[in-house]
């Protein structure tokens, strides 16, 4: 038994080995599987592996809960332990709005030859000034990009190419419009509903255990469950969209990749946060949260409501300013 002024230290462990291995595999074959045009057997080994470890992991520290040898001094050590990861992850994000941000201020005009117009005097005329500075001649620095500086340069060179290895989309993913009939069908709008309502879902639940009604915690919470699933879903048909119908792939120059690597990586985040909630409401069914020691529901809580808030600056700076 612990009491209040001890601190309980877990045995040695090679959990962390492992998960750094299974990470560090799961990077490797996703790298592999989009850049090489390989299989996805290596990533899904390393996604095996970590599903191991968290399995595994978890249940430690849920059983170290269940026991009751976990101290207040441990418990605080947890709630900064949280603090610090959601911050990373907010970095995370952070670099990828960062590149997306230098790519449509800066670079896009740079290729237009903005950057090189101070170099001239008052003397030069408007020719010289576009035929020395422009570095793609016939590229328009628009955003989003449909057509790619690849393929200009391309064309130029051959008129009668339809092959190029950045090939540009069709059609962007952007806003479409106050049309009725438009905003029906645009699936952006209807993930930001089911993600938004999910915040109010999830907040309703965690209120129901701090009352101490363990039914309504359980049904809301369910139900963030079910709507964290249904974003998934209407990721991946708005993935598939993209592809089939638009022509937006990882191929499709920078805003296929900026596109498709925060909102991917935003699924993933939603896939390990409906997972956290998931683990929370099996364990609540259970009878193990109470109004006053429920830190494993919590942590979700605050996962869930950090990856909505990430999704609201992806909804206007990718979709509705995109």
């Amino acid at each position: 038994m612990s009491s209040e002024g001890s601190y309980y230290v877990p045995e040695q462990s090679k959990l962390p080995l492992a998960a750094a291995t299974g990470m560090g595999v799961m990077g490797y074959g996703a790298a592999s599987w989009v850049i090489d045009g390989g299989t996805s057997t290596i990533f899904l080994i390393g996604s095996l592996i970590m599903a191991v470890v968290m399995y595994r992991w978890w249940s430690l520290v849920i059983e170290e809960n269940t026991q009751g040898i976990v101290s207040d001094q441990l418990k605080h050590s947890y709630v900064l332990g949280m603090y610090w990861f959601i911050f990373s992850e907010l970095m995370f994000f952070v670099c990828f709005f960062g590149s997306l941000f230098y790519v449509r201020v800066l670079v896009g005009p740079w290729l237009d030859g903005e950057a090189a117009v101070g170099w001239f005097d008052d003397t030069a005329t408007d020719a010289a000034i576009a035929n020395a500075t422009h570095l793609w001649p016939g590229y328009d620095a628009t955003w989003p990009p449909l057509v790619t500086p690849d393929q200009v340069v391309t064309l130029a060179a051959n008129p009668d190419a339809t092959e190029f290895q950045f090939k540009g989309p069709e059609h962007a993913m952007s806003f479409p419009g106050w049309s009725f009939s438009q905003l029906l069908g645009w699936l952006p709008l209807w993930n930001t509903i089911v993600l938004l309502t999910s915040s109010g879902t999830v907040h309703i639940a965690h209120h129901a255990l701090k009352e101490g009604n363990r039914k309504k915690f359980v049904t809301w919470l369910g139900l963030t469950v079910l709507l964290g699933v249904i974003f998934l879903f209407l990721q991946a048909e708005e993935y598939i969209h993209a592809y089939q119908e638009l022509g937006l792939t990882l191929e499709s120059g920078i805003y296929g990749t900026t596109f498709f690597l925060l909102t991917g990586f935003h699924g993933a985040h939603v896939t390990l946060g409906t997972i956290m909630l998931l683990i929370a409401f099996l364990r609540g069914a259970k009878g193990q949260f109470t109004h006053q020691d429920h830190f494993g529901f919590e942590m979700a809580a605050w996962y869930w409501h950090f990856v909505d808030v990430i999704w609201i600056g992806l909804f206007l700076i990718v979709y509705v300013l995109g």
